[in-house]
């Protein structure tokens, strides 16, 4: 394990398969196909490896404010982890896709949260694993039931009544998170209005990995974010909350701790001004 522990090998991951401390979850998921994801994970997954969907089970239905991803119903998702085996402060969750960590870090995140640290997510996603030529299966796991129990850390996001607030103030920073192109508001392929949150500035999300989806570097991550280290909070978002977590996992792995993620992001900011 590298990085603080929050970046794993696929050496590590297929050593450790069956560590009986040890869930893995597959985060695989297409925004322009909802239910590619979990097709994907029925022909093929890593061995052992759950399923939870972005739609269903890391966000919660979508209303006329809040987002496009608002936060799922915590007292379910804890259900749901119970169910497929975690126990809080005792199990070491790995998360993976395909997307160059663009869902399973909203896991990553979300799990923190909800008070549980010990995650970490696979580097390389799905495709790492099988370009190393580990196995892979169809067979549907079963393991005892876990008790995941919530201490949920509400000061790691905000809504936009606290952007609003802090946004203007000179040692706070609010980081987009998405392509450049959107940000400067020249394309706008989701949301209903293009731009940016003023005051924002731009680190596309998938800076925080190779092409292939390896996670550059800690030294690499650092560099990153040289010129916000002086910031007394960063507070990131993108979209719809989702890929501004991979930021999020930047920031943590640079040794920046504590940035906050404005849930509702740019598909709530613009929503206030239809």
């Amino acid at each position: 394990m590298t990085d603080n522990n929050l970046i794993i090998s696929p050496e590590w991951l297929v050593a450790n398969t069956e560590n009986p401390q040890l869930v893995i979850i597959d985060c695989r998921f297409a925004l322009a196909d909802a239910e590619l994801g979990e097709k994907q994970y029925q022909e093929s997954h890593i061995p052992g490896a759950f399923y939870l969907d972005l739609n269903r089970d890391l966000a919660s239905a979508v209303g006329k404010h809040g987002g496009r991803h608002p936060l799922p119903n915590i007292a379910e998702l804890a259900e749901k982890l119970s169910a497929i085996g975690i126990n809080s402060s005792e199990t070491l969750v790995v998360a993976y896709d395909d997307s160059r960590l663009g869902f399973a870090a909203r896991l990553w995140w979300l799990l923190r949260y909800m008070g549980h640290s010990k995650v970490a997510l696979l580097d390389g996603g799905f495709s790492g694993w099988k370009v190393a030529g580990y196995p892979v299966t169809n067979t549907l796991p079963d393991r005892p039931n876990g008790k995941f129990v919530v201490k949920l850390q509400p000061d790691m996001a905000v809504d936009i009544e606290q952007v609003k607030e802090r946004k203007d103030l000179p040692d706070k920073v609010l980081v987009d998170s998405r392509e450049s192109e959107r940000y400067e508001g020249l394309r706008e392929p989701i949301d209903p209005i293009a731009g940016h949150i003023p005051g924002a500035v731009n680190y596309p999300w998938q800076g925080v990995t190779d092409e292939s989806g390896k996670v550059r570097s800690a030294s690499e991550q650092k560099q990153r974010w040289t010129e916000l280290e002086t910031a007394t909070e960063i507070i990131v978002y993108c979209g719809s909350g989702v890929t501004a977590c991979v930021n999020l996992l930047s920031l943590e792995i640079a040794g920046i701790p504590d940035a906050k993620l404005y849930v509702g992001s740019w598909s709530d900011w613009c929503s206030y001004q239809l």
